[in-house]
């Protein structure tokens, strides 16, 4: 059988990465695989070419999206771009495995215009803005500056929303880790 396809985006903070971390691995019966993307940075430390990303020259991804080979991409900085291959995506579904995508808002847009019915899109989000700086704050790995961009970004990304299937708003992350589920789970049946 096919798998299905979920989206999760949020704002830096929200605990979209804690969420979906904690759903592929307290819920394997769930099948779900992370999406495998492109880059083209260099490997770091021990990350392997088609584990933890493909790796290509930016040459080689730009031609890429010349074809039309990706769902969507980001130039992040220049000459620096991450990726989802269309073909990739097609080859986890057509081996069974519901693909998870961690993407920013505009990639999650994207790929669920692409899909429509067949992949569900969650937004994960905060509880507001000010809950938002405090736990940037608390996590103590940004600069004062880096906060403020971040949430910035945040407050931008917040505006997308409402494109996305389902919103989940994580107040109590306990409570959200058990909305998702059981959105996944009824989306899965």
């Amino acid at each position: 059988m096919r798998g299905k396809l979920i989206i999760v985006s949020a704002p830096s903070g929200s605990g979209k990465s804690t969420i979906v971390n904690w759903l592929m691995q307290e819920h394997p019966e769930l099948k779900l695989y992370f999406s495998i993307s492109c880059t083209s940075r260099a490997p770091r430390g021990t990350e392997q070419d088609g584990v933890e990303y493909f790796f290509l020259t930016p040459e080689a991804f730009k031609e890429k999206i010349a074809n039309e080979e990706f769902l969507e991409y980001e130039e992040v900085y220049e000459n620096r771009f991450y990726g989802t291959l269309k073909a990739q995506v097609e080859r986890q579904r057509e081996a069974g495995q519901n693909v998870v995508f961690d993407v920013d808002v505009k990639g999650g847009v994207n790929i669920k215009k692409h899909y429509g019915d067949e992949a569900l899109s969650l937004f994960i989000q905060p509880p507001s803005v000010a809950e938002l700086r405090r736990r940037l704050e608390g996590r103590g790995t940004d600069t004062p500056e880096a906060i403020e961009q971040r949430l910035a970004k945040a407050e931008y990304e917040l505006t997308f929303a409402p494109q996305f299937d389902r919103i989940i708003i994580n107040d109590d992350l306990a409570t959200a880790k058990q909305e998702t589920l059981q959105i996944v789970q009824d989306f899965l049946k």
